[in-house]
């Protein structure tokens, strides 16, 4: 890359933006353990955890690099068209972190669609595609030297960013699709609903911004370190927009009268089987007791069936 050096300035904001994001990581990683560690799941914890441990040695790994650059070799111009290993190593973990918030999600994306084996399998395929292409793009890139010799990875550095864009938009839509279907017409549970939708959608927006802004940086400053600005920080906003999600729990619970109900995994059960033909369709049910009146527990069933206008104008009062 001829204009290496003009452009280090790009990843030196990436790595102070990163570590911004990074203390917030921080900050709710221990608001999390502090308000849920005693009664989470123990699979929901190692979760944390374990991209808390990716998250830091991410961080490190890009902090080192800018470090290496700009402080140690402030000197010697001639060294910045060399690689150094950390820069290399990034890519993996930033993988990694996409690996586990993704699995995640699609999880709830299995759940939520009643099991639904294409929509689980589609999801699943962008995700290990995308993790897949980060361990070829860092085990190739290990035996370069050179920044110009890294130009020949462009393809799979680009594959990253589109496929993990794909998989973030993906399971955003999907989340949203059967959320919004699952409206039961009660002003309660359709509010926290609604913010169900709000945190799913920011989920994938923030993320799929920035890997797309990555992806752009590489097609139209291919010669310049401007997409990793952006490369820096898509692990941690993954890893954020989770722990908002999860840190948010008892709030969103608290809009129920037995907050117990509403489980994180948003467990869906079948009414029985798929009648396309038939008038009344399989409707999507969250675990979720209103417990407003006894009038309302008489006509539940009705409202399922009310059309879209009166389901928002519900909302609306």
């Amino acid at each position: 890359m001829a204009s290496i050096d003009n452009t280090m300035g790009s990843a030196l904001l990436g790595c102070i933006f990163a570590a911004g994001l990074y203390g917030v990581s921080c900050v709710q990683t221990w608001y999390y353990f502090n308000r849920y560690g005693s009664t989470d799941h123990w699979y929901i914890k190692a979760l944390v955890g374990l991209v808390f441990v990716c998250d830091s040695v991410h961080q490190a790994l890009i902090s080192h690099t800018v470090y290496w650059y700009v402080i140690t070799n402030y000197s010697r111009p001639e060294a910045l068209s060399n690689l150094v290993w950390s820069i290399l190593l990034e890519v993996l973990f930033n993988g990694l972190i996409g690996l586990i918030v993704q699995s995640f999600l699609t999880m709830r994306v299995w759940r939520l669609s009643n099991r639904n084996k294409c929509l689980t399998a589609l999801t699943a395929s962008l995700v290990l595609a995308e993790f897949g292409c980060s361990v070829v793009f860092t085990i190739q890139s290990m035996q370069l030297y050179t920044w110009k010799e890294l130009g020949q990875l462009k393809g799979l550095s680009m594959s990253v960013n589109v496929l993990g864009a794909a998989a973030d938009f993906l399971i955003a839509l999907i989340l949203v699709f059967y959320l919004r279907r699952s409206r039961t017409g009660f002003k309660r549970s359709d509010t926290m609903i609604t913010k169900l939708i709000m945190f799913s959608v920011s989920t994938g927006l923030l993320t799929s911004i920035c890997a797309l802004a990555s992806l752009i940086s590489i097609l139209v400053w291919g010669q310049t370190l401007i997409y990793v600005a952006f490369y820096f920080s898509l692990g941690r906003l993954y890893f954020n927009s989770v722990l908002a999600t999860l840190n948010a729990r008892k709030d969103i619970r608290a809009m129920t009268d037995d907050p117990e109900d509403l489980t994180f995994s948003l467990q869906t059960f079948s009414k029985g089987p798929r009648n396309m033909n038939s008038k009344t369709r399989p409707t999507i049910s969250i675990k979720i007791e209103t417990h407003e009146t006894a009038e309302v527990e008489r006509h539940s069933e009705k409202s399922c069936t009310t059309d879209k206008s009166q389901e928002e104008d519900r909302m609306i009062n």
